[in-house]
């Protein structure tokens, strides 16, 4: 469906990259003496990217530094799958009574409970419940039994919260939570935060499909790429923000295929199954915890339902790529014409035209390898290159 406007989206986006060379000797001006410097590690089974401009290179190393061990730190505390972690002692004891936790934790449980009651259930940390059957690696889902089990323990009013005593106890005993549906967008805004404190007023923190952005990249937008779903290297849409977080959830980071059927990690709480009305959904959004849950909830709720969600929300926007490859704007990001949840473009024409519309949004502005890697770069301002890509986004300059 899309093949015929693919030639359209990579010279739309060969353009955006010309464009932003011309800008580059403006954007050293802009920044002044100093360069840009990036680092990459695999942490929460996934790729962690920092860049960042600093004038010097020592501030750079030590700020970069301190964002990978913020989010080794946001692993240790929330990974469900180290059994020392806050997030496992949760699960091993909440069902018997009340456990005591850290304010930080209170607070996403709190959040959590918020995106479910604004979803209506379509966002829900109980969803682990079901999550725990799956092994997509090894192509294992669980039969109609176990999943009948394991529905009868989703649901977010399990997850009982007591804010004088900062505890946290399960209703019932087979509650299994996961922070999956947002934790990397807490960790990115967690690593924004950092930077910010130390001056770094020009920077991006990604973690996969998480990306939090401190101001803009010398006098012009950071460019923000979307994978098409279904077509690795090629683009869906080309958004150019500044001071934003974006979130993309898609049906290809953890999946596997029986026959036309696709089994992915994004599941549906009310049916402990994968949706299959959308292949990915990107959200704009003022902090990635927000993004990232809102991701998750349009995801689940389809198109018409989700944009209608995201239409209620202030400074939210989104871009939902549905099951037959057709591409849909929320009204912040949408030219004059049909009606929100409507269909738009094949993703590989939307390519073509969405930075436009995302500046008049912003006018000033493969999962990880098994081995774990660490690099540091520099870059002259005045280079062009891609600098980022994850399962779901691409940076580019």
């Amino acid at each position: 469906m899309l093949g015929g406007l693919r030639k359209v989206a990579r010279r739309a986006f060969g353009l955006a990259r010309a464009d932003g060379r011309a800008d580059a000797a403006r954007s050293a001006v802009a920044l002044g003496r100093g360069a840009w410097y990036s680092r990459e590690e695999s942490i929460m089974g996934t790729a962690i990217r920092v860049e960042l401009w600093s004038p010097e290179r020592p501030a750079a190393e030590s700020a970069m530094a301190a964002v990978m061990e913020e989010m080794h730190r946001v692993d240790r505390t929330m990974s469900p799958h180290k059994p020392d972690s806050e997030l496992s002692r949760i699960n091993a004891q909440a069902a018997d009574g009340p456990v005591t936790i850290s304010r930080e934790m209170f607070e996403l449980l709190s959040r959590s409970l918020h995106f479910s009651r604004l979803s209506d259930g379509a966002f829900d940390i109980t969803f682990a419940s079901a999550g725990q059957l799956y092994d997509y690696r090894e192509r294992i889902r669980p039969d109609e039994q176990a999943l009948a089990r394991a529905r009868a323990a989703i649901g977010y009013q399990n997850l009982l919260l007591d804010e004088p005593a900062c505890t946290v106890r399960f209703a019932r005993p087979d509650v299994r939570i996961d922070l999956g549906g947002f934790a990397k967008g807490y960790a990115v805004d967690s690593g924004a935060a950092l930077l910010r404190r130390r001056g770094i007023a020009h920077a991006i923190v990604t973690a996969g499909g998480d990306s939090h952005i401190v101001g803009d990249r010398g006098g012009r937008p950071w460019t923000i790429g979307v994978r098409d779903p279904r077509r690795p290297g090629e683009l869906a849409a080309v958004l150019p923000l500044k001071d934003v977080a974006v979130s993309t959830s898609g049906d290809y980071e953890r999946y596997f295929d029986e026959g036309d059927v696709r089994f992915h990690h994004i599941l549906d709480p009310r049916t402990g199954a994968s949706p299959n009305s959308v292949r990915s959904v990107t959200i704009i959004a003022p902090d990635g915890l927000t993004s990232e849950g809102l991701s998750k909830s349009v995801f689940v709720l389809g198109v018409e339902k989700g944009l209608r969600l995201i239409e209620a929300q202030r400074d939210v926007d989104a871009v939902v790529v549905d099951a037959a490859g057709v591409l849909h704007y929320s009204a912040g990001l949408r030219p004059a014409g049909p009606a929100p949840g409507a269909a738009r473009k094949p993703a590989a024409q939307a390519a073509a035209t969405t930075p436009e519309l995302a500046q008049e949004k912003n006018p000033a502005p493969a999962q990880a390898g098994a081995q774990s890697q660490s690099t540091t770069q520099a870059q002259s301002a005045t280079q062009s290159q891609s600098i980022s890509e994850s399962s779901a986004q691409k940076v580019t300059v």
